[in-house]
């Protein structure tokens, strides 16, 4: 396998790391037209267009919405017909994801001034959220514990899950697990389809606050644009994984943790940065042996020939720097002492830490959220939480005492500003 070897000390090194960052998703013109055909389509219609859409791209044939919807005694007899050990583990990491998302709830607050004004912040869950499922050849019963359990942790009121079953195929973990985390209703409905559903609403789906939860190109572009309708979570770009090794760490699991991210896609990037050019090197020779073992090594091949890095760098002060110009989706700090380097990172959306904390845990049970942000935005967001279902209000209540002071303060701005009815509504609450 031919994965590029960098160095910092390279000359032309920030040229070629620029060019080995660079993604932009092209926009493909015929997938948004169409996908600006289904919502146009879908909002007019409601049911009718989603019932032709459902029928046609997932092959169901069902003569009425409502026979998408199914009843929670299916969900359950799905968690109740797992195997054992599959119960048990779906249960642990549902039980270490809530508990992780309780620290993270906010409440509300308020303060009252001398004068008697009060100045506070009310916080609320949204009333509704959505959740979009993968189905067909994809199944992610994990996503939907890290999707619905901080909603519900929150305290929204009512989560309603959409989930294509192309010909009918349903995933029985992916139905545990939406039963578990507390789900209130389930539609086996997918596509840009199942996003304007949701977004708009129609007879049978309920309109939504926010849509949150993975899915192909045609749903990311379906998210992007009813945003402002309702919220969603992020758009999230391929998978990405940078580790920072001392040099320390047995080279396999260093091999296996870039592989982790690479056999999510041929976009997805896997890079290592070391000061040790003899380390990087036994993870070169690692990846080649165990890349046969791997059930998808064809896709994990693509994705690190074509976007992973081995990079050789100066030292562990350097690695950091680097790390935050690249602002990776998932970081692991596999050194001798990591939490003495977490202050040099500012910019990652989950950051693993130490020799043992392989990047997998975090996905499917260590407990915070596996939803990241990707492609450089953890310069400015965050993993999903239990934040992003809860909202704020502010509280103001002036004292008969506070008008006077805060009249005369807002008029003075309201007159500088042109704007007379701003400036009278302070003053006429001012005693004169």
């Amino acid at each position: 396998m031919n994965i590029r070897q960098l160095a910092t000390g390279q000359a032309d090194f920030n040229a070629q790391l620029s060019r080995l960052l660079a993604f932009e998703a092209t926009a493909d013109e015929k997938l948004e037209a169409t996908v600006a055909s289904i919502l146009a389509d879908v909002k007019q219609r409601g049911d009718a267009a989603l019932l032709e859409y459902t029928r046609c791209f997932d092959r169901l044939n069902v003569n009425d919405v409502s026979e998408l919807e199914l009843p929670q005694s299916e969900l359950r007899a799905a968690f109740d017909g797992l195997p054992a050990a599959q119960r048990t583990a779906l249960e642990q990491a549902a039980q270490r994801v809530t508990a992780y998302h309780q620290k993270q709830l906010q409440s509300s607050w308020n303060y009252t001034e001398v004068d008697g004004t009060l100045l506070g912040q009310q916080v609320t869950p949204l009333d509704r959220v959505g959740l979009y499922v993968p189905g067909g050849k994809a199944a992610y019963p994990s996503s939907v514990l890290m999707n619905a359990l901080p909603a519900k942790v929150a305290g929204v009121a009512e989560l309603i899950m959409v989930v294509p079953t192309p010909d009918g195929v349903k995933n029985q973990l992916v139905l545990a697990a939406a039963y578990l985390s507390g789900v209130d209703r389930v539609f086996t409905i997918g596509g840009a389809q199942a996003v304007a559903a949701l977004a708009y609403g129609t007879a049978i789906i309920p309109k939504v606050d926010k849509i949150v939860g993975p899915g192909n190109a045609y749903v990311a572009s379906a998210k992007r644009r009813v945003f402002g309708v309702c919220g969603i979570d992020m758009i999230a770009g391929p998978s990405e994984i940078l580790v920072v090794c001392d040099g320390k760490t047995n080279p396999d699991w260093i091999s296996m943790d870039l592989f982790s991210q690479a056999e999510h896609d041929e976009l997805a990037q896997a890079i290592l940065l070391s000061p040790d050019e003899k380390f990087i090197a036994a993870v070169a020779q690692s990846a080649d042996r165990l890349l046969e073992q791997m059930p998808r090594r064809n896709i994990i091949q693509t994705a690190l020939e074509n976007r992973g890095a081995l990079i050789h760098v100066a030292d562990l002060e350097e690695a950091c720097a680097i790390s935050n110009r690249i602002a990776p989706e998932h970081l692991e700090l596999s050194v001798e002492n990591p939490q003495a380097w977490l202050s040099k990172i500012k910019h990652a959306g989950a950051i693993f830490m130490g020799r043992y904390t392989s990047e997998s845990l975090g996905d499917y049970c260590a407990g915070p959220n596996h939803v990241l942000p990707t492609s450089g935005t953890a310069r400015f967001s965050s993993p999903l939480g239990v934040y992003d279902f809860q909202k704020r209000s502010s509280l103001i209540q002036v004292s008969a005492q506070g008008a006077q002071t805060l009249g005369a303060i807002a008029a003075e701005l309201a007159f500088g500003e042109g704007l007379q009815a701003h400036a009278q509504s302070a003053l006429f609450r001012k005693e004169q």
